[in-house]
């Protein structure tokens, strides 16, 4: 009875993490942590080269 009720928890967490993850509200968030391994890593840092 309890393992049945945790699997039946576990399934309705996993379905709803499922349509967090593909909502359209979260598509830009998840675009750009996509490009985030592509980026030069210099983003941000223009005078922080020339302080030493």
């Amino acid at each position: 009875m309890i393992a049945g009720l945790f699997t039946a928890a576990l399934l309705v967490l996993f379905i709803g993490g499922w349509i967090w993850a593909w909502s359209p509200k979260r598509k830009r968030a998840f675009d750009e942590a996509a490009r985030l391994p592509l980026d030069d890593g210099d983003a941000g840092r223009e005078d922080k080269g020339n302080v030493a």
